[in-house]
């Protein structure tokens, strides 16, 4: 599945409606190139999952954890690491444990398509805009944003 993400608005409405659909244990997994916008839509869904002020990148502590939103949610940011053995050395599981992980970079922690519960979202760059092509996972499939 395609969708077109023209503007700011639109990732965020984007945004909001993964943030409906998403429930602890699934992995909303973000990738792309530099500057296709998955910080972006990750501060989307934190915020629409109810975090009010500011959504930090995690580029360089890796890992930034929110509790008290609708689901608990783990934003990961796994640019830097250098092998994917890495995110177990980060104690990843038991982060993850009744939360939603939010994996910019996935395939530098080894990947999470094979997951039931991951739905992959790669942002591209489309003129001024953006356009995630969205692959979700089989439980995923009745609730596909």
């Amino acid at each position: 599945m395609r969708v077109e993400l023209p503007d700011l608005s639109a990732m965020e409405a984007f945004g909001r409606r993964i943030a409906m659909r998403v429930e602890p244990g699934d992995v909303v997994a973000l990738s792309g190139t530099l500057g296709t916008g998955k910080t972006t839509l990750a501060r989307a869904v934190i915020a629409a999952l109810g975090h009010e002020g500011e959504v930090p990148s995690p580029t360089y502590t890796i890992i930034e954890t929110y509790d008290g939103l609708r689901v608990p949610l783990v934003h990961a940011d796994f640019y830097r690491l250098q092998d994917p053995s890495e995110a177990d050395e980060l104690g990843l599981d038991d982060y993850r444990e009744e939360a939603v992980l939010l994996a910019e970079w996935p395939d530098h922690a080894g990947g999470f398509a094979h997951e039931a519960g991951c739905l992959s979202i790669a942002l591209e760059k489309v003129g001024d805009g953006r356009e995630a092509v969205v692959s979700p996972g089989t439980s995923w499939q009745s609730r596909c944003p």
